[in-house]
């Protein structure tokens, strides 16, 4: 059984949206996971939303681990994974980012989560594997979506996985209640996917 943590992304709660599905589907699996709730999710902070990961994180054997982060989630990831310790604890089993940004998007209020710049060879080596979902419209990344994508690919290895739409998984208010694509992608990074 692996142990599988959902970050999710600002303005949002692990009520809404595709966290429920990927939770239901993981359990009946025979998985354990938790939707990781972030501390302010309307107005969040780049430590509080870092120390409450590294805190689940910390209780887990990182090896037996996978991580998705959805959003402004996914880039608490990569800040969390620029701090692991892979000499003493090993690397991830892998790693999710589901609409997740490489660098700044233009909101001047989530600015500091991506100062200071990623440390993308530490980020690389915590983690075994990478899955990167994306669609082509998504209005956060807009024009600089495939710029995106492709440094996740060369700096971290992973594999894009690119929807012609989604927006940003949602990107209405509406909820996207499934979201078979993330789930596809977590389960090849488990021991029975």
């Amino acid at each position: 059984m692996s142990k599988i943590i959902v970050v999710h992304g600002y303005r949002e709660t692990t009520d809404e949206n595709w966290y429920p599905y990927l939770q239901r589907e993981l359990t009946a699996l025979g998985h354990e996971v938790e939707l990781l709730r972030l501390p302010d999710p309307a107005a969040p902070q780049p430590a509080g939303w870092l120390r409450a990961v590294l805190a689940e994180t910390g209780r887990r054997r990182a090896g037996d681990t996978v991580l998705i982060g959805h959003s402004l989630g996914g880039v608490n990831l990569l800040r969390l994974l620029a701090q692991h310790d892979t000499e003493a604890e090993g690397p991830f089993a892998g790693v999710v980012l589901v609409a997740s940004m490489a660098g700044e998007v233009g909101y001047q209020e989530l600015a500091g989560f991506f100062q200071p710049a990623f440390d993308w060879p530490r980020i690389r080596r915590a983690a075994r594997e990478f899955r990167v979902l994306h669609a082509v419209d998504d209005p956060v990344t807009g024009a600089a979506t495939p710029e995106h994508i492709m440094r996740f690919v060369t700096e971290l290895g992973a594999t894009a996985t690119v929807t012609p739409t989604g927006g940003h998984f949602p990107t209405s208010p509406a909820p996207l209640s499934e979201l078979p694509e993330a789930l596809r992608l977590v389960r090849s990074l488990l021991p029975t996917g």
